[in-house]
């Protein structure tokens, strides 16, 4: 069984703590990298030879675990776990850097004194001496050179960080356009089945057919532009209307109407597999059917999106 460094289970408990009082939300990935490079640091030579460096890491990472607490969403967190990420590695360097400067100056203290000595040694014990020397500096040489490659390796894994953040925000930033691109053309709400993107059936159809109107294609244009751009698992179009007429009609009008959104969204480029046509005729209405404006609301066409993560 592993046993963790006393301060390490102090972090551990705090970030469980932090997830329990975030129910169930998930630390970012900054976070959770966080946490492991202090670990990793705590563990190494920085507890002995860098600990201040190792102290200002272990803070910046209980600030980072605090705005997790307070907001498992926001940019602060995934910032100052960023920060706290780089400055547990930057201790853990500063601790191997610490621990071969302080063998080396040990190094050089022992030659100096086989300096003194030399006068008084034999051949034979010169030669031993020597050789134990060296191969002491050969492997302070190649601690150096690892040392050296685990900085190049934290460059190049910064990079690749800054690059992974700075194409997360082109996405989201997208992604904000797509809904806001979204709302202005639709009724558009979060549900527990998905987002709800509602379409008045009036804008879409006329009275009792199933061909869209031009100004439709033209909105449906839009929505799948937004859908495309925004990216979906599953679509469920459903058609609805109101209680006139028969409940066959209905539902051969409803079913049609959602079979004409399909059709046109996929010739949008939207993959068909994913996007299910289904027509409820007046069985799940929104507002009464007892007066022209409730019918009005009545009918429409819905699509449930799931998105992709």
């Amino acid at each position: 069984m592993i046993t963790l460094p006393s301060s390490s289970r102090i972090l551990l408990a705090a970030a469980c703590v932090s997830l329990a009082a975030c129910a169930t939300a998930v630390p970012p990935s900054e976070l959770v990298d966080a946490r492991s490079a202090y670990i990793l640091a705590e563990e190494g030579p920085a507890q002995q030879f860098a600990p201040a460096k190792l102290d200002t890491a272990k803070k910046a990472l209980t600030e980072a675990e605090k705005a997790f607490e307070e907001d498992p969403e926001s940019e602060k967190t995934k910032a100052l776990a960023y920060v706290a990420e780089r400055r547990a590695r930057i201790s853990a360097s500063a601790g191997e850097l610490e621990k071969l400067k302080k063998k080396r100056a040990t190094l050089d203290a022992e030659y100096v004194d086989l300096e003194h000595k030399r006068a008084t040694m034999t051949k034979e014990e010169l030669a031993a001496t020597r050789a134990r020397l060296d191969l002491a500096e050969g492997k302070a040489a190649a601690a150096e050179g690892k040392a050296a490659a685990t900085a190049t390796e934290l460059a190049a894994k910064r990079a690749e960080l800054e690059k992974e953040k700075a194409a997360r925000e082109a996405a989201e930033g997208k992604l904000t356009a797509a809904l806001a691109s979204l709302k202005e053309m639709a009724s558009v709400k979060e549900e527990a089945r998905g987002m709800v993107i509602t379409l008045n059936g009036a804008v879409l159809f006329a009275t009792a057919k199933s061909e869209l109107l031009p100004i439709a294609k033209t909105k449906l244009d839009e929505v799948a532009a937004a859908l495309k751009a925004q990216g979906f698992k599953k679509i469920v179009i459903e058609g609805h209307t109101d209680s006139r007429g028969t409940v066959a009609d209905n539902e051969r009008l409803s079913l049609a109407r959602a079979t004409s959104v399909k059709t046109h969204l996929v010739s949008q480029g939207l993959d068909s597999v994913k996007i299910d046509a289904q027509g409820l005729a007046s069985t799940r209405p929104v507002a009464t059917n007892d007066t022209v404006e409730g019918r009005a609301d009545n009918r429409r066409v819905e699509l449930i999106v799931t998105p992709e993560k």
